[in-house]
Protein backbone atom coordinates (compact mmCIF):
# COMPACT_ATOMS: atom_id res chain seq x y z
CA UNK A 1 0.00 0.00 0.00
CA UNK A 2 0.50 3.60 -0.58
CA UNK A 3 0.14 5.56 3.14
CA UNK A 4 0.03 8.85 4.05
CA UNK A 5 0.63 10.29 7.26
CA UNK A 6 -0.46 13.76 8.43
CA UNK A 7 1.13 14.90 11.89
CA UNK A 8 4.75 13.28 12.55
CA UNK A 9 4.43 13.85 16.19
CA UNK A 10 4.96 11.19 19.04
CA UNK A 11 2.19 9.35 17.43
CA UNK A 12 2.71 9.80 13.93
CA UNK A 13 5.98 9.02 13.78
CA UNK A 14 5.90 6.04 15.51
CA UNK A 15 3.04 4.74 12.56
CA UNK A 16 5.87 5.67 9.79
CA UNK A 17 8.64 4.01 11.60
CA UNK A 18 6.35 0.85 12.72
CA UNK A 19 5.10 0.98 8.69
CA UNK A 20 8.64 1.16 7.27
CA UNK A 21 10.25 -1.69 9.69
CA UNK A 22 7.58 -4.18 9.59
CA UNK A 23 6.31 -4.17 5.69
CA UNK A 24 6.83 -3.05 2.31
CA UNK A 25 4.27 -0.04 2.38
CA UNK A 26 5.60 3.20 0.82
CA UNK A 27 5.46 6.04 3.46
CA UNK A 28 4.56 9.65 2.71
CA UNK A 29 4.67 12.18 5.71
CA UNK A 30 3.62 15.55 5.92
CA UNK A 31 4.45 18.06 9.10
CA UNK A 32 4.09 21.64 9.28
CA UNK A 33 6.68 22.00 11.20
CA UNK A 34 10.02 21.85 9.25
CA UNK A 35 12.35 20.56 11.62
CA UNK A 36 10.38 17.73 12.00
CA UNK A 37 9.73 17.24 8.25
CA UNK A 38 13.25 17.39 7.82
CA UNK A 39 14.27 14.98 10.78
CA UNK A 40 11.48 12.46 9.08
CA UNK A 41 13.07 12.75 5.56
CA UNK A 42 17.03 12.47 7.24
CA UNK A 43 16.06 9.58 9.06
CA UNK A 44 14.15 7.70 6.70
CA UNK A 45 11.25 7.60 8.90
CA UNK A 46 9.31 8.59 5.90
CA UNK A 47 9.70 7.71 2.01
CA UNK A 48 8.38 11.18 0.38
CA UNK A 49 6.76 14.20 1.60
CA UNK A 50 3.31 13.95 1.35
CA UNK A 51 1.71 17.28 -1.33
CA UNK A 52 -1.40 17.50 -3.31
CA UNK A 53 -0.27 15.76 -5.91
CA UNK A 54 0.68 12.41 -4.29
CA UNK A 55 -1.86 12.37 -1.51
CA UNK A 56 -4.17 11.24 -4.21
CA UNK A 57 -2.17 7.75 -4.50
CA UNK A 58 -2.30 6.71 -0.73
CA UNK A 59 -4.14 3.62 0.14
CA UNK A 60 -4.33 4.35 3.62
CA UNK A 61 -4.28 7.65 5.39
CA UNK A 62 -3.42 8.15 9.00
CA UNK A 63 -4.28 11.68 10.79
CA UNK A 64 -2.24 12.53 13.63
CA UNK A 65 -3.06 16.04 14.63
CA UNK A 66 -5.16 17.27 16.99
CA UNK A 67 -9.34 17.54 16.46
CA UNK A 68 -9.57 20.84 15.03
CA UNK A 69 -6.77 20.77 13.01
CA UNK A 70 -7.54 16.74 11.77
CA UNK A 71 -10.90 18.03 11.17
CA UNK A 72 -9.43 21.13 8.81
CA UNK A 73 -7.08 18.93 7.16
CA UNK A 74 -9.45 16.13 5.76
CA UNK A 75 -12.10 19.24 4.70
CA UNK A 76 -9.42 21.31 2.29
CA UNK A 77 -7.88 17.82 1.01
CA UNK A 78 -11.28 15.66 0.94
CA UNK A 79 -11.56 15.85 -3.35
CA UNK A 80 -7.93 15.08 -3.68
CA UNK A 81 -8.06 11.35 -1.55
CA UNK A 82 -8.92 8.58 -3.70
CA UNK A 83 -12.45 7.02 -3.53
CA UNK A 84 -12.36 3.76 -1.51
CA UNK A 85 -9.38 5.14 0.43
CA UNK A 86 -9.03 4.41 4.31
CA UNK A 87 -8.51 7.50 6.37
CA UNK A 88 -7.95 7.38 10.62
CA UNK A 89 -7.49 9.85 13.18
CA UNK A 90 -5.51 9.58 15.88
CA UNK A 91 -7.09 11.76 18.26
CA UNK A 92 -7.88 11.38 21.99
CA UNK A 93 -11.79 12.29 21.83
CA UNK A 94 -13.95 11.30 19.09
CA UNK A 95 -17.27 12.70 19.29
CA UNK A 96 -16.39 16.09 17.78
CA UNK A 97 -14.11 14.77 14.65
CA UNK A 98 -16.30 11.45 13.69
CA UNK A 99 -19.15 13.60 12.94
CA UNK A 100 -17.22 15.67 10.89
CA UNK A 101 -15.05 13.54 9.16
CA UNK A 102 -17.95 11.41 8.52
CA UNK A 103 -20.34 13.71 6.89
CA UNK A 104 -17.03 14.62 4.65
CA UNK A 105 -16.30 10.94 3.59
CA UNK A 106 -19.34 10.40 2.61
CA UNK A 107 -19.98 13.24 0.58
CA UNK A 108 -16.52 12.74 -1.27
CA UNK A 109 -16.57 8.85 -1.12
CA UNK A 110 -13.80 7.42 1.16
CA UNK A 111 -14.15 5.58 4.47
CA UNK A 112 -13.17 7.68 7.05
CA UNK A 113 -12.90 5.30 10.91
CA UNK A 114 -12.16 6.75 14.07
CA UNK A 115 -9.09 5.98 15.90
CA UNK A 116 -7.67 6.47 18.92
CA UNK A 117 -4.22 4.13 19.49
CA UNK A 118 -3.91 3.33 23.37
CA UNK A 119 -0.09 4.06 23.88
CA UNK A 120 1.66 6.97 24.43
CA UNK A 121 4.94 8.35 26.50
CA UNK A 122 4.97 11.80 28.99
CA UNK A 123 7.33 13.17 25.75
CA UNK A 124 5.94 14.26 22.49
CA UNK A 125 7.41 15.45 19.42
CA UNK A 126 8.94 12.76 16.48
CA UNK A 127 12.50 12.29 17.95
CA UNK A 128 10.80 10.30 20.76
CA UNK A 129 8.73 7.93 18.54
CA UNK A 130 9.48 4.40 18.09
CA UNK A 131 8.44 1.83 16.05
CA UNK A 132 7.24 -0.53 18.84
CA UNK A 133 5.53 1.90 20.54
CA UNK A 134 1.65 0.37 19.73
CA UNK A 135 2.89 -3.51 20.43
CA UNK A 136 0.42 -5.10 22.22
CA UNK A 137 -1.92 -2.42 23.07
CA UNK A 138 -5.21 -1.43 22.60
CA UNK A 139 -6.56 0.58 19.40
CA UNK A 140 -9.75 1.72 19.93
CA UNK A 141 -11.84 1.99 16.54
CA UNK A 142 -14.54 4.38 15.77
CA UNK A 143 -16.42 2.54 12.54
CA UNK A 144 -19.05 4.17 10.34
CA UNK A 145 -20.51 1.01 10.46
CA UNK A 146 -20.24 -1.62 13.01
CA UNK A 147 -21.94 -3.84 10.90
CA UNK A 148 -19.26 -4.09 7.65
CA UNK A 149 -17.29 -6.78 8.64
CA UNK A 150 -15.31 -6.42 5.46
CA UNK A 151 -14.45 -3.02 6.39
CA UNK A 152 -13.52 -4.05 9.88
CA UNK A 153 -11.24 -6.51 8.53
CA UNK A 154 -9.93 -4.05 6.29
CA UNK A 155 -8.94 -1.71 9.18
CA UNK A 156 -7.49 -4.54 11.05
CA UNK A 157 -5.39 -5.60 8.23
CA UNK A 158 -3.97 -1.91 7.37
CA UNK A 159 -2.85 -1.18 11.22
CA UNK A 160 -1.31 -5.24 11.71
CA UNK A 161 2.19 -3.38 10.98
CA UNK A 162 1.85 -1.24 14.10
CA UNK A 163 1.74 -3.91 16.31
CA UNK A 164 -1.43 -4.12 18.26
CA UNK A 165 -2.75 -6.05 20.64
CA UNK A 166 -6.39 -5.63 20.28
CA UNK A 167 -9.02 -3.42 18.44
CA UNK A 168 -11.22 -2.41 20.02
CA UNK A 169 -14.89 -1.16 18.73
CA UNK A 170 -16.74 2.00 20.19
CA UNK A 171 -19.11 4.56 19.22
CA UNK A 172 -17.59 8.26 20.04
CA UNK A 173 -20.24 8.48 22.82
CA UNK A 174 -19.10 5.78 24.79
CA UNK A 175 -15.26 6.54 24.05
CA UNK A 176 -15.38 9.46 25.32
CA UNK A 177 -17.31 8.83 28.70
CA UNK A 178 -14.53 5.97 29.24
CA UNK A 179 -11.58 8.43 28.44
CA UNK A 180 -12.34 11.21 30.65
CA UNK A 181 -11.82 8.43 33.23
CA UNK A 182 -9.24 6.54 32.02
CA UNK A 183 -7.03 9.20 30.67
CA UNK A 184 -8.02 12.79 30.83
CA UNK A 185 -8.76 12.43 34.73
CA UNK A 186 -5.84 10.75 35.61
CA UNK A 187 -3.69 13.51 33.40
CA UNK A 188 -5.50 16.12 35.58
CA UNK A 189 -4.91 14.10 38.87
CA UNK A 190 -1.09 13.92 38.52
CA UNK A 191 -1.24 17.93 36.97
CA UNK A 192 -2.76 19.18 40.08
CA UNK A 193 -0.94 16.79 42.21
CA UNK A 194 2.57 18.00 41.74
CA UNK A 195 1.37 21.85 42.45
CA UNK A 196 2.14 20.61 46.04
CA UNK A 197 4.74 22.61 47.73
CA UNK A 198 5.81 19.12 49.69
CA UNK A 199 6.73 17.30 45.74
CA UNK A 200 9.96 20.17 45.98
CA UNK A 201 11.12 18.58 48.91
CA UNK A 202 10.35 14.94 47.50
CA UNK A 203 13.96 14.02 46.97
CA UNK A 204 15.16 11.09 48.95
CA UNK A 205 11.33 10.18 50.77
CA UNK A 206 10.10 9.35 47.20
CA UNK A 207 9.80 5.80 45.05
CA UNK A 208 6.76 4.03 42.70
CA UNK A 209 4.05 5.67 44.31
CA UNK A 210 5.39 9.25 43.46
CA UNK A 211 6.53 8.39 40.37
CA UNK A 212 3.46 6.45 39.05
CA UNK A 213 1.20 9.69 40.08
CA UNK A 214 3.50 12.01 38.37
CA UNK A 215 4.50 9.97 35.49
CA UNK A 216 1.68 12.34 33.13
CA UNK A 217 1.86 15.41 34.84
CA UNK A 218 4.26 17.13 32.20
CA UNK A 219 1.54 17.77 29.48
CA UNK A 220 1.22 19.78 26.23
CA UNK A 221 -0.85 22.26 27.37
CA UNK A 222 -1.99 23.20 23.86
CA UNK A 223 -3.49 19.87 22.66
CA UNK A 224 -4.56 18.59 25.87
CA UNK A 225 -6.50 21.82 26.76
CA UNK A 226 -8.05 21.21 23.52
CA UNK A 227 -9.29 18.16 24.45
CA UNK A 228 -10.39 18.41 27.81
CA UNK A 229 -12.65 21.08 26.61
CA UNK A 230 -14.46 19.16 23.85
CA UNK A 231 -15.07 16.39 26.62
CA UNK A 232 -15.65 19.05 29.28
CA UNK A 233 -19.21 17.38 30.32
CA UNK A 234 -17.71 13.74 31.02
CA UNK A 235 -14.26 15.28 32.31
CA UNK A 236 -16.12 17.91 34.77
CA UNK A 237 -18.57 14.50 36.02
CA UNK A 238 -15.08 12.44 36.71
CA UNK A 239 -13.36 15.52 38.24
CA UNK A 240 -17.10 15.51 40.68
CA UNK A 241 -16.89 12.22 41.29
CA UNK A 242 -13.51 12.32 42.58
CA UNK A 243 -13.70 15.71 44.79
CA UNK A 244 -16.62 13.68 46.39
CA UNK A 245 -14.69 10.49 47.10
CA UNK A 246 -11.70 12.54 48.27
CA UNK A 247 -13.61 14.82 50.66
CA UNK A 248 -15.19 11.42 52.46
CA UNK A 249 -12.13 10.39 53.34
CA UNK A 250 -10.91 13.84 54.41
CA UNK A 251 -13.84 13.99 56.83
CA UNK A 252 -12.73 11.15 58.20
CA UNK A 253 -9.23 11.88 59.19
CA UNK A 254 -10.72 15.61 60.41
CA UNK A 255 -12.80 13.92 62.52
CA UNK A 256 -10.23 10.85 63.39
CA UNK A 257 -12.54 8.38 62.30
CA UNK A 258 -10.45 5.41 62.23
CA UNK A 259 -13.94 2.84 61.65
CA UNK A 260 -15.55 5.35 58.72
CA UNK A 261 -11.24 5.37 57.32
CA UNK A 262 -11.16 1.50 57.48
CA UNK A 263 -14.43 0.90 54.97
CA UNK A 264 -13.48 3.56 53.02
CA UNK A 265 -10.22 2.11 51.88
CA UNK A 266 -11.60 -1.63 52.02
CA UNK A 267 -14.72 0.08 49.38
CA UNK A 268 -11.34 1.10 47.25
CA UNK A 269 -9.69 -2.40 47.30
CA UNK A 270 -12.63 -4.00 46.52
CA UNK A 271 -13.43 -1.59 43.92
CA UNK A 272 -10.02 -2.27 42.24
CA UNK A 273 -9.91 -5.73 42.31
CA UNK A 274 -13.51 -5.50 40.34
CA UNK A 275 -12.36 -3.54 38.14
CA UNK A 276 -9.75 -5.36 36.75
CA UNK A 277 -11.46 -8.80 36.90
Amino acid sequence: MNIGIIGLGLIGGSFAKAFKQNSSNMIFGYDSDKSSMSYACLSETVDETLNDENIGECDLIIIALYPDAAISFLNSKAALIKKDALVIDTCGTKRKVCKACFEIAEKYGFIFAGGHPMAGTQFSGIKYSRADLFIGSSMIIVPPSFDDIILLDRIKSALLPAGFGKITLSTAENHDKIIAYTSQLAHVVSNAYIKSKTAEKHHGFSAGSYKDMTRVATLNDDMWSQLFLENRDNLSSEIDCLINSLSEYKKALDANDADTLRRLLRDGTECKQRADG
